[in-house]
Order: C-alpha cells, then sequence, then structure tokens
C-alpha cells in the first residue's frame, strides 16, 4: 500500500527551479538572478570566525543582525523579522494569515512561489494580469481585493518581468488597501531600481501598520548560499506571527554573521549595483539591435520574448550546450516563449549574446 500523503500536497506546485546545474566545465550561470560578484574578503572573515562557533546553536532571536538592520533602516528591532531567504518569511506568512475561506490577490507572471501560499494553506488565490508594460495593474488588484482577502503581495521591480512601479503608485495603492489586509511590497531587486531611492518606501511603514517591506542578502549582498532575507514592517504584530508558525533556528548562524558583516560595505553595495547598471544597458542595447524587445528592467536581470515562430526550449538548450544557464519564460507565467536572463560579468555577458544571435 502506498503511503498517504495530506491533500496539500496534490496542490503545491514543484518550485520551476533552474536546470544545468548539473553540468560540469565552465558555465555562465544567467537563470537565477545571483550577482556574479563573491562574498566581500570582510564577509569571509566573518564567516570563518562563525564557523568555530558551529558547535552552538544560532542566536534564536536573531539580536544581532536586528539591531543592524535596525541602524540602517531606522526600523525599530521589534518591527523586523528575519529568514532563511525572503521566501522563509512568504511562506510563514501565509501559513499565519491564511486559511481555507480567505483570499490572496497577487499579480501574475511574478515571483514563483506566491502561488505556494494559496496551495498550502487552502485559501483562494486572485491573481491579476500584467499590464500592457508587464507592471502590476494595481486598479486591477484592489478591485480583486474583498472581505475575504487576507494578503496582497506586490513585486516591485518584479519577478520574472524586471519592471516597476513608481513609489507614487505604490503609495496610492497601500493607501486604499483596506487596515485589516496585509501589504507585502517584495522588494527583493529594489537596489537596481532607478526609478527612485531603494529606501523611498521605509516612509510607507509609519502610515500604514498593515504594511511589510519584504528585502533579502541573496542579491546585491551576494549571499545566496547562505539564504538570510527580512521583512521590514509596519506593526510588531506580524513578526511575531511568523515566530510561532516557523521552527526555531531557521536562520543559521554562518548566516547571520555574514549579513552583520555585509550591512557594514554599503560602498561595494554601490559598486556592484553601478556596474550591474552598467552591463544592463550594454545587454539591453544589444538584444534590441537584434530585434528583441527586452521589457524596461529595473532589476539584475532582463526580460524578453522571443518572438512568433521560435521555439524556447530550442534556444535554451542551444544556449546550455554552449555552457550558458538561462531561465526559460513558459515556466515562470509567461504565456509566450520568452527568457529571463540575469545580467552577469562582461564577459559572460558577450558570450550570451554571441550564442543568442548565433542561434536565432
Amino acid at each position: 500500500m502506498a503511503i498517504e500523503f495530506s491533500e496539500r500536497i496534490g496542490r503545491i506546485p514543484v518550485y520551476p527551479a533552474a536546470g544545468g546545474y548539473a553540468k560540469h566545465g565552465d558555465l555562465a550561470l544567467l537563470a537565477s538572478n545571483e550577482t556574479p560578484f563573491g562574498p566581500l574578503p570582510a564577509v569571509r572573515e566573518a564567516i570563518d570566525t562563525a564557523v568555530g562557533r558551529l558547535n552552538r546553536y544560532p542566536d534564536p532571536s536573531n539580536s544581532l543582525l536586528k539591531t543592524r538592520l535596525s541602524e540602517r533602516y531606522e526600523v525599530p528591532s521589534e518591527r523586523i523579522a528575519i529568514g532563511n531567504g525572503s521566501c522563509d518569511v512568504l511562506l510563514a506568512a501565509g501559513e499565519a494569515l491564511l486559511e481555507p475561506g480567505t483570499e490572496l490577490v497577487y499579480a501574475w507572471p511574478s515571483f514563483s512561489v506566491y502561488p505556494h501560499l494559496a496551495a498550502a494553506s487552502g485559501a483562494r488565490a486572485v491573481t491579476v494580469p500584467l499590464d500592457a508594460e508587464l507592471r502590476h495593474d494595481l486598479p486591477g488588484m484592489l478591485r480583486e481585493i474583498t472581505a475575504a482577502t487576507r494578503l496582497v503581495i506586490v513585486c516591485n521591480p518584479n519577478n520574472p518581468t524586471s519592471t516597476a512601479l513608481r513609489l507614487a503608485e505604490i503609495r496610492a495603492f497601500v493607501e486604499e488597501v483596506p487596515p485589516s489586509v496585509c501589504v507585502i511590497l517584495d522588494e527583493a531587486y529594489c537596489e537596481f531600481n532607478l526609478l527612485e531611492d531603494p529606501d523611498a518606501s521605509l516612509d510607507l511603514l509609519e502610515a500604514h501598520p498593515n504594511l511589510v517591506l519584504l528585502r533579502t542578502f541573496s542579491k546585491v549582498y551576494g549571499l545566496c548560499g547562505l539564504r538570510v532575507g527580512f521583512g521590514l514592517c509596519g506593526s510588531e504584530e506580524l513578526p511575531r506571527a511568523l515566530d510561532q508558525v516557523r521552527q526555531p533556528f531557521f536562520c543559521n548562524a554562518l548566516a547571520q554573521a555574514a549579513a552583520v558583516e555585509a550591512l557594514a560595505h554599503q560602498d561595494a553595495v554601490v559598486d556592484r549595483v553601478t556596474r550591474t547598471i552598467a552591463e544592463r544597458i550594454s545587454v539591453d542595447e544589444r538584444l534590441r539591435a537584434m530585434g528583441l524587445d527586452p521589457a524596461d528592467s529595473q532589476a539584475n536581470f532582463c526580460w524578453f520574448s522571443l518572438g512568433d515562430g521560435r521555439d524556447e526550449q530550442q534556444v535554451m538548450s542551444g544556449l546550455l550546450e554552449r555552457g550558458i544557464l538561462v531561465r526559460g519564460g513558459t515556466a515562470l507565467g509567461s504565456p509566450t516563449p520568452a527568457l529571463r536572463v540575469t545580467y552577469g560579468l562582461p564577459e559572460e555577458n558577450r558570450r550570451f549574446l554571441d550564442a543568442l544571435e548565433e542561434l536565432l
């Protein structure tokens, strides 16, 4: 007799992780929106120091990391939620807020983890298509909020389409959302957004206790392999609720040490953003010269349709044969063949573009 699983296992989609990582050799890893820049020497030293204490559990309260984040963002420590990556904060929010009979509203295509929240909780997922510019349709999302809505998620800049909304639009939206509905503004890529200062959204927290600004150390800080994210919250209620539904010690000791040290090097953040944006401009210009039309990226990756008559899987296979990993758009919610490609180092980007031009 086969093992019997809970009913929700049949509802939860498998996360569409990038393929090709088992391939050996010289790879251009442009599939997962990672930064091509490794941890800073000071961050590596902090990790090395923490290794010597691995016989002890990590600080379950994440006190030092919360203190440093509080100093950096001027948000009280009690209103900061730490997670094993920002996905952990998202999934815990779903568990804390959603249940059968409630609703979750988000745009689509957007981050592939969002469908898991409703599926795991038994809530109803309400998805709103992106607008013609591949941005969130905020008026359309407002129209979908009902008395059953518990959570609304806005991904800005949006993954996978790389587009972003101006803060004025976000502000007007949050002001219209009922205060009983939690709003998560997922800002994993905010440092790369040139539409405004990445910290401009912090002002919204004081006026909106139902708001969470979700951020991560995985992208610009280059700590994907350690998994540490955080939420800056408008009230103390959500961090307490998240801690109730999660296992203890959800952020490991090396992740805490690395994140604390990384925050002390904001000059490196500026340098990485500057270099990434230079590549963003260069890559997008060449894509347009090929006759492609990348979205207006405000992230560290580009998104573009392959056009009619082109086989997405065939293009991806051709790139993989040449040692280049990218993401296919259909797995990420695109109704038509598309690619999402991370901006890498200059030589990686040239390699990708030369190969793509050859394949097309």
